[in-house]
């Protein structure tokens, strides 16, 4: 018997596809992310906030590099 998923599950996936959210995995050293999630909390700002700052902010900066 196949198990139903929960609606709010689905509801959740739907909302996440539609806002053009992936998840992604990386290997990262324990105490690398442990320092980095303690700094995070330290500042108010949510890791995953930060770590999307500090993408677009690479992106642009090898954006301008290459022009």
């Amino acid at each position: 018997m196949e198990k139903k998923a929960n609606p709010q599950t689905v509801a959740t996936e739907k909302w996440q596809r539609k806002a053009g959210l992936v998840v992604k995995s990386y290997k990262l050293k324990k105490e690398t992310v442990e320092a980095f999630a303690n700094a995070c909390k330290k500042a108010g700002v949510s890791q995953s906030g930060q770590l999307t700052k500090m993408m677009d902010d690479f992106i642009e900066k090898t954006d301008m590099e290459r022009m």
